[in-house]
């Protein structure tokens, strides 16, 4: 084997590594917006957010949008910027 040859090994390995991380903090991401924001069902939405990563993004941008939806009467954890008392 070559420099060369061992190069694009740890080449590859790097950027499998790369894409499986990327893949793990994407399905993750909608359950995290949704326990910062104290969404009443975060759970639902972090099952929601695997479940669709695992179907390869097909129900992953509904998780998203579920997870940044905002309740009647809900409080929020963050105050929007203009409501300081």
């Amino acid at each position: 084997m070559s420099g060369l040859d061992i190069f694009a090994w740890v080449v590859l390995i790097v950027l499998i590594f790369t894409v499986i991380g990327i893949f793990v903090f994407l399905a993750m991401l909608p359950g995290r917006i949704a326990k910062g924001r104290n969404h009443p069902q975060s759970e639902a939405v972090n099952v929601a957010g695997w479940l669709g990563a695992l179907a390869l993004g097909v129900f992953w941008p509904l998780a998203l949008v579920w997870a940044f939806y905002v309740y009647p009467g809900q409080k929020l954890a963050i105050e929007p910027e203009g409501n300081a008392a």
